[in-house]
């Protein structure tokens, strides 16, 4: 059975999918404004003013999110140079007469696939702890829906004519093969543009406090990989006897034990240990390690990593310190 706390993506992978969406709504949102001057049918005209308030909403989410995710925020990034060929192809349109083959290329062709892509990373995103990143993709799935239906309609009125329709048909074309050969706006490959049976917010852990509980309490085993269970242990025995030479045994190369919290702990008296919280992100893992004395507490967050086959702390930190008040 799956755990809920399980990740499929780091912080560092999950920047660089912000990243990615960014840079392409970015150039999209600018592309739409250029070219409402441009184009010279109403109905086009206002359909792309209203679409770009709406992708520069999508622009400030996913920037103010990645200093969330430890990285630089309102920051835009091609996935490959691939994308960027792909992104100045759909910008190329701009005469008067080339309304269909704009649309085309953002309606047709871009927006499916940020659905597909979005819809995709939604279904993978962890509910436990990445809502935010999980509520940003919902807005986004749900503009991406709203404004593909806008320019199915918009084309379907300006793309009456056979000649017209060829037009259409060939720029599509065009774009897809270089949108497939990119990999995708993140470089990943396309994703598949079925949509999901069932809709992925509902069952948002997030929001189900009672889920959280369940998470908290109902866990009696975790999916420790072979070899970890007794580096965990080791380490935990280690931190409750005071064991400056056990706990460096288990440092990370370059992680030196100044570098830890060793100094707040090592003056304390500690009986016992129990693993009270696990997750995986990524290839590393989150342990979170709950150290109990007669008169103090603490708890202690490990991000194990595999170097060369073997586990090592590659960061260490005291989380929550508790003190037990006199009777």
């Amino acid at each position: 059975m799956p755990q809920p706390l399980e990740g499929t993506f780091s912080a560092d992978h999950s920047a660089r999918l912000l990243r990615n969406y960014r840079y392409v709504v970015e150039r999209t949102m600018r592309a739409l404004g250029g070219w409402i001057a441009l184009t010279p049918e109403l109905s086009a005209k206002l359909l792309m003013g209203r679409h770009v308030w709406d992708l520069a909403q999508q622009c400030d989410a996913f920037g103010r999110r990645l200093p969330e995710l430890r990285a630089h925020a309102h920051v835009s990034e091609a996935a490959n140079p691939a994308v960027a060929t792909f992104m100045d192809c759909l910008e190329e349109p701009e005469g008067p007469d080339q309304t269909v083959e704009r649309l085309v290329g953002v309606y047709s062709v871009l927006k499916p696939h940020l659905l597909a892509t979005y819809r995709d990373h939604l279904a993978r995103a962890n509910p436990v702890y990445e809502p935010p990143t999980r509520r940003i993709l919902a807005r986004c799935i749900d503009d991406e829906e709203r404004h593909i239906a806008a320019g199915e309609t918009a084309l379907g009125h300006l793309a009456g004519a056979p000649s017209v329709k060829e037009r259409a048909v060939s720029r599509q074309r065009r774009l897809q093969g270089l949108l497939a050969a990119a990999g995708g706006v993140t470089g990943e490959g396309l994703a598949s543009a079925q949509e999901p049976a069932a809709e992925p917010l509902r069952a948002d852990l997030s929001d189900d406090v009672r889920e959280l509980i369940r998470l908290e309490t109902a866990t009696t085993t975790w999916p420790v990989p072979e070899g970890l269970g007794d580096a965990l242990r080791s380490l935990a025995e280690a931190l409750v006897a005071g064991d400056e030479e056990g706990l460096g045994r288990w440092l990370a190369p370059g992680l030196a034990i100044g570098a830890t919290p060793w100094a707040q702990l090592r003056g304390a008296r500690y009986s016992g240990y129990r693993i009270v919280a696990f997750a995986r992100l990524g290839d590393q893992r989150l342990v979170k390690t709950r150290l109990d004395g007669a008169a103090s507490s603490a708890v202690v967050l490990a991000r194990w990593a595999s170097f060369q086959g073997s586990w090592h702390v590659a960061a260490l930190d005291v989380v929550g310190r508790e003190g037990v008040r006199p009777a």
